[in-house]
């Protein structure tokens, strides 16, 4: 048997996400089917499912949009502030030398 080939990565757009998870709420289709009928994994549907509902207030399992975005800002400010301070480090131990 033959490896299946990767499907490739597809972006989707939050106004398309939103419809896909309105469709799975209104509880007329499950969400696999859903998904199949939309060429979708049903990973994704769920995740997407989750996800409105987290922001929904709905559930309280994990972190709404907002909280993600504002974990990755705080994430990537903490990545360049430990770089300063590692440059800082490096300076301070270059002038120390120079004034011995």
């Amino acid at each position: 048997m033959g490896k299946k080939r990767p499907r490739p990565r597809r972006a989707f757009t939050p106004q398309f996400k939103a419809e896909i998870v309105e469709l799975c709420q209104r509880g007329d289709r499950t969400i696999r089917q859903v998904s199949q009928d939309f060429d979708l994994t049903e990973t994704a549907v769920r995740d997407w499912v989750k996800q409105a509902e987290l922001d929904a207030g709905t559930r309280s399992d994990g972190l709404t949009s907002d909280e993600r975005a504002e974990l990755a800002r705080l994430r990537q400010e903490n990545r360049r502030l430990q770089e300063d301070v590692e440059i800082l480090k490096r300076a301070t131990a270059f002038f120390a030398k120079e004034i011995r």
